[in-house]
């Protein structure tokens, strides 16, 4: 059977690559709040729209024009799919917004505009992607260095796009590609049931528990210790920009070992059982619970839903 598949690296990209990287991140964040600028004048001046095809011609016609007249020709030195991406993210962010306006729920979250503040952000390719045992080969971008070896697919896949992001300072490119794979070998009506919880991640029917890790309690403290250095640091100087960076880098890795956990815990049910039963959880009630709201979103009980979900 056909599935597709996302192959996440890290980078290390050279000093003139980490500019290129930067200015294509620029590119697509620039395109995305000022097509999100242009959908709310256009609603509040003619009650509709315009989708990401309107906008990205529109942008076309900026690019040919000069800085003094409002032209954006600079946009030239990175590639086209940075921004039309960025584009059709604003569409998809749009198209939710509408669902969740039509299935009543609370939060209608409305698209935001995009800060540097927040993140360098990401940013989507497409095209002639290539893949080998050492680098990535991206539009305009060239080459780039990988560090994990003989991990991106070279074989018998079909690159679809490549979405290149930054984390605490380091950068990452995540393949999506569409491979064929054989069709999984289960074991015939066998039934599993999972509970999943705060002590432990989840306990089968069959007996098997996997632990949680508790990745945030284990560095509160030294959490602690770094949002202090934050805050004493003067607003907008190098200084606090570091020590930013060493808040985030602690972050960073409590979400790896979550994810870690979690991807190990998912993919040994899903290949155990043929049909996997799970308790209904509501979760942002029970997130309103000051004393476990700190255990519970540790724990990812959402995630652990979702991967499930899609795994199966």
């Amino acid at each position: 059977m056909k599935i597709l598949r996302a192959y996440k690296t890290e980078l290390d990209p050279t000093c003139k690559q980490v500019e290129l990287l930067l200015q294509h991140a620029g590119c697509a964040r620039w395109a995305y709040n000022w097509g999100l600028r242009k959908k709310i004048e256009a609603y509040k001046a003619i009650g509709k729209s315009p989708t990401a095809i309107d906008l990205h011609r529109e942008l076309n016609a900026l690019k040919k024009l000069p800085i003094e007249e409002g032209g954006i020709p600079w946009m030239y030195e990175s590639s086209k799919c940075a921004p039309q991406e960025a584009l059709r993210n604003l569409d998809a962010a749009y198209n939710n917004f509408y669902r969740r306006c039509k299935s009543g729920a609370k939060k209608k979250g409305f698209p935001r505009f995009k800060s540097r503040k927040n993140g360098i952000g990401s940013f989507r390719l497409t095209g002639i992607i290539r893949a080998s045992a050492t680098h990535v080969q991206l539009p305009v971008l060239g080459a780039l260095r990988v560090k994990e070896r003989w991990y991106l697919p070279v074989e018998g896949a079909r690159v679809l796009s490549a979405t290149v992001s930054e984390a605490a300072g380091r950068w990452f490119v995540s393949l999506q590609v569409e491979q064929e794979m054989p069709d999984p070998k289960l074991k015939p009506h066998h039934i599993i049931g999972v509970d999943v919880g705060i002590k432990h991640l989840a306990i089968t029917s069959d007996g098997e528990v996997f632990d949680n890790p508790k990745a945030l309690a284990k560095v509160q403290m030294t959490l602690r210790v770094r949002q202090k250095a934050v805050s004493r640091k003067v607003k907008g100087s190098a200084n606090r920009r570091k020590a930013v960076i060493r808040v985030a880098k602690v972050h960073r890795r409590v979400a790896n070992i979550r994810r870690d956990a979690i991807h190990k815990m998912t993919t040994a049910i899903t290949k155990s059982a043929s049909v996997i039963v799970i308790e209904d959880l509501n979760v942002s009630g029970m997130l309103k619970n000051h004393c476990l709201a700190r255990a519970l979103s540790d724990a990812s009980l959402s995630e652990i839903h979702r991967q499930l979900a899609y795994k199966s």
